[in-house]
């Protein structure tokens, strides 16, 4: 049958899987409205370049700037240049500013287009030797990179921060001088070790009570250039309990992949909107359930996206900073890109069964744009890895 095929299980053995028939959600034209919706996207690199991928990065910039017209076509919302796009993982600052750029030109020609793009200190290497103001030009060079061009920031964390700072009070410096001198309100990201292991202890503390403590504390003092916060600490809980402490105006976007359905649909005491890179893998349904959510049908917004948490769940499975080979291969398998290869040669972070075993859950939850078609690339990866 054309929709059977074999893979690699967990256990070592090789099994029959045959696709269920569930076909992809298509969401109904138009913005929505309930909630802000960013999907942290991921880049196309050029498989044809002569270069060596662990050192150089080259991108496919049409396939590239595709993705991202595909998502606001949805109605989401981009968040450019950040960690689901290879930031800190092979995608360089040169590279990421051409990036940004282009995509901030694209939203410009595409009525209702947005674009939010990352700043941090990348191009300056980690060493505890840096001092304050050295981290702070760094990001002032990337802020005032964004502003130039006409976008929006979102302030990512910074390893040379973390590698430097000598406590709480460092990052409240940092961040206050920051946001004094940014010209419109940015969206600060918080994202934790299990992303970024050199982020581990960011705000000051390994102790996440008192680092959302500094956090909160910056966030009151400087409400007015803050748009909101995207905590991206697999913590529901967590998150919750700081978005009810926010200042009025204040939003919070969740980065939580495993529990985002409960989390974006809310309750009487309030909401996230979302910043996630899980959207770039399930855009059609994000978009569909959002639409629902719009329209009162919580019902419908739970039926759709409910489906897709088992997918997420596994794709950010630890370790979870390998999660973007994920994204890039659901990308590969409906269409979005002619081949399966990553910057930094990252295609390789995650086995075979991992990527079966997406396979299989991205077909579960209705993810598969082209059934046939996805089985067709499934199988060359699969040849590759002994297969057939």
């Amino acid at each position: 049958m054309a929709l059977t095929l074999t893979l690699p299980r967990a256990d070592g053995r090789l099994s029959t899987y045959t696709l269920t028939g569930r076909t992809l959600v298509t969401p109904p034209p138009g913005r929505i409205r309930s909630r802000v919706a960013l999907a942290a996207v991921h880049v196309v690199a050029d498989p044809l370049a002569n270069v060596t991928p662990a050192v150089e990065t080259r991108l496919d910039w049409e396939a590239t700037l595709a993705y991202r017209r595909y998502c606001w076509s949805l109605g989401l919302g981009v968040a450019e240049a950040m960690d689901t796009a290879q930031r800190g993982m092979g995608l360089d600052w040169t590279t990421a500013k051409e990036l940004i750029r282009r995509s901030v030109g694209e939203a410009r020609r595409i009525r209702g287009a947005v674009v939010a793009s990352g700043a941090g200190t990348d191009h300056v290497a980690p060493s505890r030797q840096l001092t304050l103001a050295d981290v702070e030009a760094a990001y002032e060079e990337q802020c005032s990179y964004i502003e130039s061009v006409g976008g929006r920031i979102i302030l990512m964390g910074s390893r040379a921060l973390a590698a430097c700072a000598k406590g709480p009070d460092d990052y409240a410096k940092v961040y206050g001088r920051l946001l004094d001198q940014v010209t419109e309100p940015v969206i600060i990201h918080w994202l934790g070790e299990m992303f970024d292991p050199a982020l581990t202890g960011y705000w000051g503390s390994p102790d996440l009570d008192r680092a959302t403590e500094t956090l909160l504390a910056i966030v009151q003092e400087h409400a007015a250039k803050v748009d909101g916060v995207k905590v991206s600490l697999l913590d529901q809980r967590r998150e919750i309990a700081m978005r009810r402490r926010f200042p009025s105006g204040v939003r919070m976007y969740t980065g939580d992949d495993f529990d985002y359905l409960t989390t974006i649909r809310g309750d009487v005491q309030g909401y996230s909107d979302a910043l996630l890179g899980i959207f770039d893998v399930i855009a059609p349904a994000a978009a569909a359930a959002l639409q629902a959510l719009d329209a009162g049908e919580v019902a419908r917004y739970e039926a759709i996206l409910a489906p897709t948490l088992p997918l997420s769940r596994h794709l950010f499975g630890a370790p979870t900073r390998f999660y973007k080979t994920g994204v890039v291969f659901m990308a590969y398998l409906n269409g979005h890109q002619s081949h399966f290869r990553m910057v930094g040669g990252l295609e390789s972070a995650r086995s075979t069964v991992h990527l079966a075993e997406l396979f299989v859950l991205a077909d579960r939850a209705g993810l598969l744009a082209d059934p046939e078609h996805a089985v067709a690339r499934m199988r060359r990866v699969l040849a590759v890895a002994g297969v057939e």
